[in-house]
């Protein structure tokens, strides 16, 4: 064996590590471990990969001598995780005019031929990045040669050391460049993450008898489950068989020619190798390999291309042939892989007519016509028909037509921004912030420039996974919520050491949840249970009394559809918690703003349309979002809450009769005193009294509140008094921490992000610095006053795996999502806790 301190022949013995060489100098020492016919090969650590960009060299003589003298090989990148990229392989360095005549006598001048151009042109091209149309045009190496000369005034180099020295620092120069370092960056590997080259003696798939190059796999890439997938190529070399027309199958197969009609012994010999690394490297690789007269050499194994269900389902079968532990396949899946089996996606490999991208803000995709108000959604639904809804930017007025669309898509906000928070409670994809779109809902077209002008009723297909919006219908693939995804989240749940509760307003929604286990309902937020157009009409009219008695009647009113809906949910949760939020969105959001809605309004009133608008003006405050709404809304008008509260406790008898005991949980939003609570819960308390009083029913309810605003958590003790439960609403304690709107935050936070002012958007990702010290103050503040007191976050970060793992160390007792969240939550839950445990 060779050792120098600049490279390492890859051997048996040798001392290879993926931290100092790279993931794939390591898998193939451990392919020659397992005694596969693995060509010569030599590992260059991360170290000198660095030298050699910075100009130093390492032994050239010494790394050729390994190969011995015209000897033809390859250079493929190695970095420490296969995912962080690195430059694309160099095949057939050493080529000359030498190499070239020797070949033709042994293998036919076209296959020198074919083997000098490849290699002149990759280096022109690859190497010294000459413009590649120079050498389009089929052509001799001949020609090849003097093109070269002619645009570098030099003539191709003979000397295979050149060759080399020129490869490997074009490979080394190239993982340090700028594009290079940020795509890494995207893929989570660290800005000091290293390079390693591996250089191998060529396998020339070129030449006499049975001669060419395949890759061999034997999971579905789609699907997770056993299949040979595998394709070759005749005089073929690398990975061309991918993607060259004529290539064969690898094992015999009634559509076309296969590898194995003809020589079926190293398929079977491929077969066993799979089989071999699938059992002893604890994985499903794809192998690249090449026969030469038949003889078969391994020449490279990479993790096999994989869907989002293929990944679960391959994590879940090694774990249950007991290759891998279940704690393993667990780590193995990144929580949000999981998107990809809930909804249906665009199929990654059919074509796209993109019109314009934005912010990927629920995943999943959907085709329909276009649509632009909520009323022809409804209307479109009735008929059928599938749809998108186009806005602007959504309002709670819009929520039956978010119900009745089969995907969202607006002009403006972010995140989480309302469109994004319902669409991902819905389960519906949703891109938002599309700014290049120019909407005119008078005329009902939407233009992108450089596009025609789409009408309603024209087909776009909204793609909520990468945030793009395309033209037409695109081909889908279906979601897969049986088999491994069940085993996955059955272990998850034997895992986990934190509450997953869900954010659900309807029945819809609870049942969503309950489809994914959860451990109960975070967060209800009752406001959505009044944009139904009949209780829309009753609610304008409470908001219109002027006087205490008309206000009651009108939610008299309600009460029986409030109560109605309680019963409904707890009686599906089977007596698992649900935390109902009282009413917290400002009055006016239930007023129409449209001429058509203020008129029809007028008429269900029986009032003039100017005393409607006017009525309508009066209630429009500067800053809603921090106006009369929340426990405000409920101290100035308390016979909203007053009506909330014994709809709550009707439902609890209700539910309760013949099923399991309910016992609700009443939050109070947008809190800031202790005296708000002590106001709040005094009519409650009457209400619960009043109510035991009427039936004789006895019931319990736990009293908590929403804490949002920076106040509540700095105050969090005195607060806390009166609460049972303390649950975080993130969405607007970022908002208020930050003095930003999330729904406006988007025009400019990736300015932000990409110079550091911000690490990441606060409102996607919690931001545990600033947000987080505030929820660790008013925890501990919280327990200090009341130690039994029940901890949980539940805005929109509380299904991301890093606010999952600060929960976890906060001592929260559950965290809530919404309920196409659950799985994510589960899985990063579970996963926080087997790496505790695997601690030492």
């Amino acid at each position: 064996m060779l050792t120098t301190p600049d490279f390492t022949e890859i051997t048996p013995t040798a001392d290879i590590k993926a931290t100092r060489h790279g993931s794939r100098a390591k898998c193939l020492q451990r392919l020659v471990r397992l005694d596969l016919p693995v060509p010569l090969s030599v590992a260059l650590p991360f170290d000198t990969v660095r030298s050699i960009a910075k100009g130093k060299l390492p032994n050239m003589q010494a790394l050729m001598g390994v190969f011995g003298d015209g000897a033809l090989v390859s250079v493929r990148s190695s970095s420490q995780a296969a995912d962080w990229g690195g430059p694309g392989t160099v095949l057939n360095i050493g080529m000359n005019d030498a190499v070239a005549a020797r070949l033709a006598e042994t293998h036919g001048q076209d296959a020198a031929d074919a083997l000098y151009l490849s290699f002149i042109k990759a280096y022109a091209v690859d190497v010294l990045r000459l413009d590649e149309d120079i050498f389009d045009e089929p052509i001799t190496p001949r020609l090849a040669k003097s093109y070269f000369e002619d645009e570098t005034e030099e003539p191709f180099p003979q000397d295979p050391g050149v060759q080399l020295t020129e490869v490997l620092r074009s490979m080394a120069r190239a993982w340090e460049g700028t594009t290079a370092r940020l795509l890494r960056q995207a893929q989570g590997a660290p800005a000091d993450a290293g390079l390693g080259l591996v250089v191998q003696q060529m396998a020339l798939g070129i030449g006499q008898g049975i001669s060419g190059s395949g890759v061999m796999q034997f999971v579905s890439a789609q699907t997770g489950k056993p299949q040979v997938t595998g394709r070759y190529l005749p005089q073929g070399q690398g990975r061309a068989a991918l993607d060259e027309q004529n290539a064969q199958f690898v094992e015999s197969d009634a559509r076309g020619p296969a590898l194995e009609d003809a020589c079926p012994k190293p398929v079977a010999a491929l077969r066993e190798a799979g089989a071999l690394i699938r059992t002893r490297l604890r994985e499903e690789l794809q192998i690249e390999f090449t026969l030469m007269n038949g003889e078969l050499f391994i020449l490279d194994a990479v993790r096999c291309p994989r869907s989002g269900q293929a990944e679960v389902a391959i994590a879940v079968a090694l774990a249950e042939d007991g290759v891998i532990s279940k704690s393993e396949a667990m780590l193995r899946i990144p929580p949000f892989t999981l998107n990809q089996l809930l909804h249906r996606q665009v199929n990654p490999k059919a074509p796209r007519d993109m019109l314009t991208r934005g912010i990927a803000a629920a995943p999943g995709a959907a085709t329909g016509k276009i649509v632009f108000t909520s009323e022809a959604a409804q209307a479109a639904a009735a008929q059928g028909d599938a749809c998108i809804l186009v806005r602007r930017d959504t309002s709670p007025e819009d929520i039956r037509g978010m119900h009745a669309a089969q995907a969202i898509l607006t002009e403006r906000g972010g995140m989480t921004s309302h469109a994004a928070v319902i669409a991902r409670g819905l389960g519906l994809p949703c891109v938002s912030g599309a700014t290049r779109l120019q909407l005119n809902s008078r005329k009902k077209t939407l233009t992108v420039p450089g596009r025609k002008v789409f009408h309603e009723g024209d087909v776009i297909t909204v793609d909520g996974s990468s945030g793009e919006v395309l033209a037409g219908t695109a081909e889908m693939i279906e979601p897969a919520l049986g088999g491994a995804f069940a085993t996955l989240m059955k272990w998850a749940d034997e895992a986990r050491d934190i509450g997953i509760r869900a954010n659900a307003d309807t029945r819809e929604d609870a049942e969503a949840a309950q489809r994914f286990g959860v451990d109960g309902i975070g967060l209800c937020r009752t406001e959505h249970m009044f944009f139904d157009p009949i209780r829309l009409t009753v609610m304008r009219e409470m908001i219109f009394a002027e006087e205490p008695g008309d206000r009651t009647a009108a939610l008299d009113r309600l009460l029986p559809m409030q109560r109605k809906d309680f019963t409904e949910l707890f009686k599906l949760m089977q007596g698992q918690p649900v935390c109902i939020r009282l009413f917290d969105p400002p009055l006016h959001e239930f007023l129409p703003t449209e001429r058509d809605g203020i008129r029809a309004m007028a008429e269900a009133m029986d009032m003039s349309v100017s005393r409607v608008a006017s009525r309508i003006e009066s209630m429009q405050e500067f800053n809603p979002m921090l106006g009369m709404r929340g426990v405000r809304l409920g101290i100035t008008v308390p016979e909203i809450y007053d009506m909330q509260a014994r709809a709550i406790f009707e439902a609890t008898i209700a539910a309760s009769d013949g099923g399991a005991p309910v016992v609700p949980e009443i939050m109070i939003p947008l809190v800031s005193a202790r005296r708000e609570v002590e106001l709040v819960k005094a009519r409650v308390d009457a209400v619960a009294a009043a109510v035991r009083a009427e039936t004789g029913v006895a019931f319990d309810y736990r009293l908590g509140v929403m804490v949002e605003t920076p106040r509540a958590a700095l105050r969090a003790g005195e607060i806390a008094e009166s609460s049972a439960f303390l649950s975080f609403g993130t969405n607007d304690l970022t908002q208020m921490t930050y003095g930003l709107s999330r729904d406006d935050a988007g025009r400019f936070m990736s300015a932000y992000v990409h110079q550091g002012v911000f690490p990441e958007d606060p409102f996607q990702r919690l931001d545990t610095d600033g947000v987080g010290e505030l929820l660790l103050l008013g925890a501990e503040r919280g327990r200090a006053a009341r130690p039994e007191l029940v901890l949980s976050l539940c805005g929109e970060h509380g299904g991301h795996p890093d606010s999952i793992a600060f929960s976890r160390t906060a001592g929260f007792d559950y965290v809530s999502c919404s309920p196409f969240r659950v799985p994510v939550a589960k899985l990063a839950a579970a996963q926080l806790s087997v790496q505790d445990k695997e601690l030492p």
